[in-house]
């Protein structure tokens, strides 16, 4: 038998997601057997699949060690650098500039070094990640941020923040700002852009159209034009709905591709300018609070800026 208590970063989550997070060696379907059997138990009595737990819960599980096996000793996000550039910090979250090349998570071509991974580590050597003492929780990113894209990134210490501000994502309640460089002169000074966007999985790019579409979401992008150069144009976004792509597909829908962006716009049309990356910058964060943030709520109105976007001398040196 092992005994698990619940900690306050595992309190408020389904047993089940608890148990599967906690013991990757423990195959689903044994999981649920066990619970139906009282196999699994909380103080001592039965439990049901989708019970929430509570700090200071005792878990009861009358299994083999084999399936009981927990993290490893040694973790990937050690070989990471520490290397961040911090916009904010507090003892609930972190707001980091991103870098573009920098990926937000592992994936199989850079499985040591992501922004997660650095966040991590940096509060590892802090000594305020103790993956010892967390048993289903670790620092972890509410937002992301393509890998050739730079700007800023929010990740919460603890699953209570990480909790609300999830939440206050899907509820629109967080302004983030773009600043971005276009190929040509707007029609506008300042618009609404409307539209449907299909995204296509195996090409890992999304499609605009004027007109609805099987399967495609409505999407909202607004600009505003800030300086123009002959050839090119400074923009401020904001995205009033948040897809896959949605800056960089909408603007190249209309005829206006970011400069640098391989994907939505072309080589030949990027060559001029000599651009390693997309100039696509997540500049601004605004916390701007309609409903309760719980003890998050010293946060609302507070704004926070990158203090450089790398392509912005690159700008004021074009014709």
């Amino acid at each position: 038998m092992k005994m698990v208590t619940v900690g306050k970063n595992d309190a408020g989550q389904r047993v089940d997601k608890f148990l599967t997070k906690t013991f990757p060696n423990l195959p689903q379907s044994m999981l649920y057997k066990s619970i139906r059997k009282k196999d699994i138990k909380i103080d001592g009595k039965r439990c049901a699949i989708d019970t929430r737990l509570q700090e200071g819960n005792v878990l009861s599980l009358y299994l083999k060690d084999e399936f009981l096996q927990q993290q490893p000793e040694q973790f990937d996000f050690l070989k990471a650098p520490v290397k961040l550039r911090l916009v904010y910090e507090d003892e609930n979250l972190l707001l980091v500039d991103k870098q573009p090349g920098l990926i937000v998570h592992p994936d199989i071509h850079y499985h040591f070094d992501s922004l997660i991974a650095r966040i991590q580590h940096y509060l590892y050597e802090k000594g305020e990640y103790d993956p010892h003492a967390e048993q289903s929780f670790a620092p972890a990113l509410v937002n992301r941020i393509d890998r050739n894209t730079g700007g800023i990134v929010m990740a919460a210490k603890n699953a209570e923040t990480l909790r609300i501000l999830n939440q206050k994502l899907k509820d629109r309640e967080l302004e983030k700002r773009y600043l971005c460089v276009v190929h040509g002169h707007m029609p506008h000074k300042e618009a609404i852009l409307e539209g449907f966007l299909e995204k296509n999985e195996r090409q890992n790019r999304v499609y605009i159209s004027k007109h609805p579409v099987p399967g495609g979401k409505t999407i909202r992008t607004q600009y505003r034009v800030l300086e123009e150069k002959r050839d090119c144009s400074l923009l401020e976004i904001a995205l009033l709905t948040g897809r896959t792509h949605q800056i960089r597909a909408h603007l190249a829908s209309i005829g206006h591709p970011l400069i640098g962006d391989g994907k939505y716009g072309t080589n030949a049309q990027n060559k001029p300018f000599g651009l390693k990356w997309q100039a696509l910058y997540s500049y601004k964060l605004r916390f701007a609070f309609r409903t309760d943030a719980a003890f998050l709520s010293y946060l609302n109105g507070r704004e926070f800026q990158a203090q450089e976007v790398w392509f912005l001398p690159l700008f004021a040196q074009w014709p």
